[in-house]
């Protein structure tokens, strides 16, 4: 298998026109403009990540204390299959943990096999459910809470 070589950049202004079409097309209720550029002005770790030149993947890590909480983690469709949320999520842990975390924290939909098998093979735990925290297209969706000790 071909290591993957990504780009770690700071998410800018000029990259939200790409990251919300990516958003709107992956996810059932996604975020909207508004709500990353809330993450941005909030001091939020906003990243994209680049690889050959074009856009792959985005996340959103906050930090508070001690404690990571992964916000966000989209890899685009055209992407998706070659390990490139493992990658992200190595570099999103690394600098959570370069900032002093202790811990990392997030929601998963529990019908989102692909990140939950992605989230358990790095180390994740799930400590907890959320009943009905997402919203669907049809009905609400439980979350499933996972933690990660760094």
């Amino acid at each position: 298998m071909t290591q993957i070589r990504l780009e770690c950049r700071p998410m800018l202004a000029t990259d939200l026109d790409w990251v919300v079409a990516v958003e709107r097309e992956l996810h059932a209720s996604p975020w909207s403009r508004g709500n990353f550029g809330d993450a941005m002005s909030a001091g939020y770790a906003c990243w994209t990540f680049w690889e050959n030149g074009s856009r792959v993947a985005y996340a959103i890590l906050m930090s508070v204390l001690d404690e990571a909480h992964l916000l966000n983690l989209t890899v685009a469709a055209a992407h998706q299959g070659r390990g490139m949320g493992a990658a992200v999520l190595s570099f999103l842990l690394d600098e959570a943990r370069r900032h002093g975390a202790a811990q990392c924290f997030l929601e998963v939909r529990e019908s989102n096999r692909v990140a939950l098998s992605l989230y358990r093979a790095r180390g994740f735990e799930a400590i907890g459910r959320r009943k009905g925290y997402y919203p669907g297209r049809q009905a609400r969706e439980d979350a499933i809470v996972m933690r990660y000790g760094l």
